[in-house]
């Protein structure tokens, strides 16, 4: 698929996908592995979530001091530094069997991993060629997402006990810093300019910044706390596991089909028309646990239909910013995203703990109701003000 791109393009843009989608594996295999680790010990369900929302916390502290970072170390250094961090958090893990210790240990995790993000996917949207970023964001959205489904069937043959998997998941993060080391100097593309305020790239593309923030919310959520669903639902540990494999297989199904969708159609309406299914399938589940294989298929399709907010928003968003402005963009995109991390966990534990049954899921279908009136505020039949066609 890079053929139709020069040498220099595919060479920056297989480094920067590789890399973040080596990152992937290891943080599938370690969100799940801590949540169920908590359940084990007893730990109600909101508490494991607000654990879980530290790291969006961590990110969203991180996320705008990454640009400068970046600027000062340039874009190899900066990501073999973080992913030496992250590994050292994973082993720290290992050796620190202590809930309230992990807090600490996921802040400093949750840090480094948000400055891999927003320098990978800044150095992806900076070297994909105008008119192709949909296609080549769905086909990241694609790998990154074989790597989240690798995470959880590792999990399931290495057992949820002891250090292995967390230092499986060092060894997997590890791994990461290869493919930057090969792209080189001439691979690597600068962040220069780039400062902006949050509040004003929310004004001039509310609907792409919205779309990180509540796909945050469901994705954090659900890596966190599907599992726990699972098993207060009756299914055995590997079954509940097995869920968060389903889910991840549809995101690599879906993300390239729509992303060539999403380059020859309105990104707008395509995001109304995700939030709707969404919505949908957020109402629909609770009542398909009993019939696994119906229930299987449904989380396959849903998962993969609503993994698509966070490439279209991405593209969206490279709409709209370009150059040194793009930079910036893109931290504020993964602030909004922290943001949802923060959010998210909390209340999908919430709603798990009100209702085993369908709790979580009428959480997700509020999260997913509330996106779709933005869009028809800000881009409907009837915007508000001024608004009509903001993105």
């Amino acid at each position: 698929m890079f053929e139709a791109f020069d040498s220099p393009t595919r060479k920056k843009l297989g480094a920067a996908i590789s890399c973040i989608s080596i990152v992937g594996v290891g943080l599938s295999l370690v969100i799940p592995l801590l949540a169920l680790r908590m359940e084990a010990a007893g730990i109600p369900a909101r508490t494991n979530g607000l654990h879980i929302a530290v790291t969006g916390l961590a990110t969203l502290i991180g996320a705008p001091l990454t640009p400068p970072l970046t600027r000062a170390l340039g874009v190899r250094l900066t990501l073999f530094l973080s992913i030496g961090v992250c590994v050292a958090a994973l082993v720290a893990f290992a050796f620190i069997d202590d809930v309230w210790a992990w807090l600490g240990i996921r802040a400093v995790f949750g840090l480094a991993l948000t400055v891999v993000f927003v320098v990978s996917e800044f150095w992806i949207s900076a070297a994909a060629p105008r008119g192709q970023r949909g296609m080549v964001l769905g086909l990241y959205a694609t790998v990154l997402a074989l790597g989240y489904s690798v995470g959880p069937t590792l999990l399931t043959l290495i057992g949820v006990e002891g250090r292995p998997p967390f230092l499986v998941a060092a060894g997997l993060i590890g791994a990461a810093a290869l493919p930057v080391a090969r792209a080189g100097r001439e691979g690597t593309v600068k962040m220069e300019g780039g400062r902006g305020k949050l509040g004003a790239i929310f004004a001039a593309a509310p609907l792409a910044l919205a779309a990180s923030l509540f796909y945050g919310a469901v994705e954090t959520g659900m890596n966190g706390l599907l599992p726990v669903f699972g098993l207060r639902a009756g299914m055995t540990p590997a079954w509940a596991t097995f869920q968060l494999t389903l889910w991840a297989l549809g995101n690599v199904v879906f993300p390239i089909p729509v992303g060539l969708i999403a380059d020859r159609v309105n990104k707008v309406k395509l995001l109304g028309f995700l939030s709707l299914l969404g919505l949908l399938g957020a109402l629909s589940l609770p009542s398909m646990v009993e019939n696994r294989p119906a229930y299987a298929a449904a989380l396959f399709v849903w998962g993969g239909i609503i993994s698509e907010f966070y490439p279209v928003g991405l593209a969206l968003l490279a709409e709209k910013f370009q150059g040194a402005q793009l930079g910036a963009a893109n931290a504020a995109f993964v602030t909004m995203y922290a943001l949802g991390m923060m959010a998210g966990p909390p209340a999908l534990g919430l709603g798990l703990d009100l209702s085993a049954q369908h709790g979580m899921f009428d959480a997700l279908a509020l999260i997913f109701a509330a996106y779709l009136a933005l869009v028809l505020a800000f881009a409907g039949p009837f915007p508000i003000g001024k608004k009509r066609g903001a993105a």
